[in-house]
């Protein structure tokens, strides 16, 4: 089994550094020779992946943003999934110390005694059950939520790597007047974009 899913691995791998071949000469070069501003310039022998990205992040977590240069991002990653399966863990830890108990009280046996003979009843069993077992399930599922968004930034994250980054890029909201068709003044504001 674990051979195979490592064969899958290596192919995968193959077949990105294939695709980083032949997007390289896919990629448009300025036939007209005009210069292009250094803010608009992308690095064509290397394209950046967002496909790449977001499977580097779905066999490893945080692996995506490595590859986009966003190292802080980790940190945050692996506290924010590991924290959730730190949750998981010790809920199911004492959801099943509360099964097991439960299952004891319920067995009909009067020489099996549970852990929380004399202090707990059936009924807070049961509700402790129910309550370790819903919180284990949203720890999972917020794991997961985690585990999810992880993908999803280093894929956002990857398309607009090569994106202008352009320091003067500002939005003003600038108060407008102007003539209508019956000669009325009409008076607005208007969104300005500099960049």
């Amino acid at each position: 089994m674990a051979k195979i899913v490592l064969e899958k691995l290596v192919f995968l791998l193959m077949l990105f550094s294939l695709n980083t071949i032949y997007a390289q000469d896919s990629l448009a070069v300025n036939s007209n020779n005009n210069k292009v501003p250094d803010t608009l310039l992308i690095d064509i022998a290397k394209p950046h992946s967002p496909a790449k990205a977001a499977i580097m992040s779905t066999i490893v977590p945080g692996l995506g943003q490595a590859y986009n240069k966003k190292y802080w991002k980790i940190p945050i990653i692996y506290g924010a999934i590991g924290t959730s399966i730190y949750f998981a863990v010790e809920n199911n830890k004492t959801f099943n110390r509360f099964k097991t108990a439960l299952g004891k009280r319920l067995d009909d046996d009067p020489n099996t005694i549970d852990e929380f003979d004399g202090r707990l009843s059936v009924q807070s069993l049961e509700s402790n059950y129910d309550f370790y077992q819903r919180n284990r399930d949203l720890s999972i599922i917020v794991a997961g939520i985690f585990y999810a968004l992880n993908i999803v930034d280093a894929s956002v994250d990857a398309h607009l790597y090569s994106f202008p980054k352009n320091d003067n890029l500002s939005l003003r909201i600038v108060p407008t007047t102007q003539l209508t068709a019956n000669n009325n003044i009409m008076h607005g504001a208007s969104l300005v974009f500099n960049f």
